[in-house]
């Protein structure tokens, strides 16, 4: 089964990041934008994973997770990739926790490795949340201009999904496991 680590905003965050999305909809009819029910942050990627090593992966993954704080984060500004210029992606980023986030990451990566986990995406962790694709290269950069102002309300998070991935001609994620960020954080808070 094809999965990914992640984190899922609350609600209240993609209820602003949609309001923010509206005006701008409409005017990028090349754009295939992401379905909200499927707005995540990607910590980890572990791509194909067989069934058989499963039990090992969540006692690993939640051993990681274990080992981390919640963390407060917030959507906002706009990016693209691979350039505003040249785009493909066109996502949000992700603020707040960034380094405790980025270690989180590589705890992650590191327990499914250890898992016996092949696939795994090894490129440097950029936390985003991806709103809308282009098939072919397309100039985003009044879009990421327009949207880069964007700040939502920030929020606390203490658990990360395991997600499954349906593919076809309509994608959908499947959560088959949580796990929560169970350290106690710097400040002495639990």
């Amino acid at each position: 089964m094809r999965l990914f680590v992640g984190v899922l905003p609350p609600w209240r965050a993609c209820d602003e990041l949609a309001r923010a999305l509206r005006p701008h909809l409409g005017a990028w009819p090349g754009l295939r934008w992401v379905d909200r029910a499927n707005w995540h942050v990607t910590l980890s990627f572990l791509g194909e994973v067989p069934e058989e090593i499963m039990s090992e992966l969540e006692t690993r993954l939640a051993r990681a997770a274990s080992r981390h704080a919640s963390m407060t984060l917030s959507l906002a500004g706009a990016g693209a990739f691979p350039s505003p210029h040249r785009a493909r992606v066109f996502w949000t980023g992700l603020y707040g926790a960034r380094l405790p986030l980025a270690r989180l990451a590589d705890s992650l990566g590191a327990g499914a490795r250890r898992a016996g986990v092949a696939q795994l995406d090894r490129r440097r962790f950029r936390p985003h949340l991806t709103l809308a694709r282009a098939r072919a290269e397309t100039d985003m950069s009044d879009l990421v201009e327009a949207f880069e102002a964007f700040a939502g309300t920030s929020w606390e998070t203490d658990t990360v999904h395991l997600v499954r991935s349906h593919l076809g001609p309509v994608v959908r994620y499947e959560t088959i496991a949580e796990y929560a960020l169970a350290a106690p954080a710097p400040d002495g808070r639990s």
